[in-house]
């Protein structure tokens, strides 16, 4: 299945831009369509933060500053969109409460764009970022620089998460320049990489075979790859375990998020 939406949020800051110029870039291939989807600061987040001990003077003024922040965060958002030089596209502004609104944007994109400092626990989208890709199980993009359809690589040990990732990137690797299918099994789990090679031959799209020794940490063995190929994307499932358990003992997802590069293709 193509793709018509990708949904890039703003948040009025430095990073609306590229984001913006990241989906339009991708949304070309498509001829798909730009939304760019402004997430205010939300009263309704710090309402429950200012209760006892706060005069309700402090209050109005708490929230007030925080209206104020929001129309003019939409102001710079708007300004990055308008500056966007590509014809298909949508601004949404939404309104408290944000996180219910932003779900409803994403359930009805096809790929969701995020800057690195989201994935990796930074700024204004990085509570968001856990959200889209966990909670509402959307198709997650993290731009690192560069056209992300020269070659691309996808992590796959036959559980569920990556098979996911793996079935839901058919339309962006359909426009990479090469395909490289990267794995080992994990304990009992069956991993024939030819079987996922034969999944994608039936969508046409051409896919090489890298099996990994056996015994090795699969994740460094993923990356070192990737750096060998001088990959431009990543495709890899998600939190596989519990965020709590990937959160304290770190997980593949974690050692994935926290790598330099290449842009990242995830799904959960």
């Amino acid at each position: 299945m193509e793709w018509g939406r990708v949904t890039a949020p703003l948040s009025g800051g430095d990073q609306d831009r590229p984001a913006l110029e990241t989906a339009a870039m991708i949304a070309e291939r498509f001829e798909a369509e730009v939304a760019g989807v402004y997430c205010p600061p939300d009263p309704a987040e710090l309402t429950p933060w200012l209760g006892e001990g706060f005069v309700g003077g402090v209050q109005v003024a708490a929230i007030e500053s925080l209206r104020d922040a929001a129309v003019e965060g939409e102001r710079h958002a708007r300004a990055a969109f308008e500056d966007l030089a590509y014809p298909r596209k949508t601004f949404t502004a939404l309104v408290s409460p944000v996180w219910r609104g932003l779900s409803g944007e994403v359930r009805l994109s096809d790929l969701v764009v995020f800057d690195d400092g989201a994935a990796r626990g930074k700024g204004p989208f990085s509570g968001a970022f856990e959200q889209v890709l966990i909670e509402e199980r959307a198709a997650v993009f993290v731009n690192r620089g560069g056209d992300p359809f020269g070659t691309a690589v996808v992590a796959w040990e036959g559980g569920e998460p990556a098979s996911r990732a793996a079935r839901r990137a058919a339309p962006i690797l359909r426009r990479c320049e090469r395909v490289l299918i990267v794995g080992a099994p994990l304990s009992d789990r069956p991993c024939d990489l030819r079987s996922l090679q034969a999944y994608y031959a039936a969508r046409r799209i051409e896919a090489e075979i890298r099996p990994l020794e056996r015994g090795g940490d699969p994740i460094e063995g993923v990356l070192a790859v990737a750096e060998v190929e001088n990959a431009s994307l990543l495709v890899a499932g998600a939190f596989g375990h519990s965020r709590l358990r990937e959160f304290i003992f770190g997980g593949a997802t974690r050692a994935i998020l926290q790598s330099a590069k290449p842009s990242l293709f995830l799904a959960h």
